[in-house]
């Protein structure tokens, strides 16, 4: 089982970035997937969440509803992550998870000027 996030980087604040996590190892159309972040010296956070098959319901964290999009393509194994209006307070590590049973690596994204 593999889940590689992509797409982090440094942005300025109102910046917008795409973050795009690859699956391979399992039947990614089975599983919800999630996408969480972890800042320094603060607990893990479920930033976004999309259901199984076709992705009909999406949850979002209230601190970045409006400006976060989650997204799947099943035919490609990969979840996004629209970020927009960015702020610097949306500095962490984002990581993508299937459902609560695979977590993969993070990408990092800082917003600063």
């Amino acid at each position: 089982v593999q889940l590689q996030a992509s797409g982090g980087g440094l942005v300025q604040p109102g910046g917008s970035l795409r973050l795009c996590c690859a699956a391979s190892g399992f039947i990614f159309s089975s599983y919800a997937m999630n996408w969480y972040r972890q800042a320094p010296g603060k607990e893990r956070e479920l930033v976004a969440q999309i259901s199984s098959g076709s992705g009909g319901r999406t949850y979002y964290a209230d601190s970045v509803k409006g400006r976060f999009t989650i997204s799947r393509d099943n035919a490609k194994n990969t979840v996004y992550l629209q970020m927009n209006s960015l702020k610097p307070e949306d500095t962490a590590v984002y990581t993508c998870a299937a459902g609560g049973r695979y977590s993969g690596q993070g990408t990092q994204v800082t917003v600063s000027s």
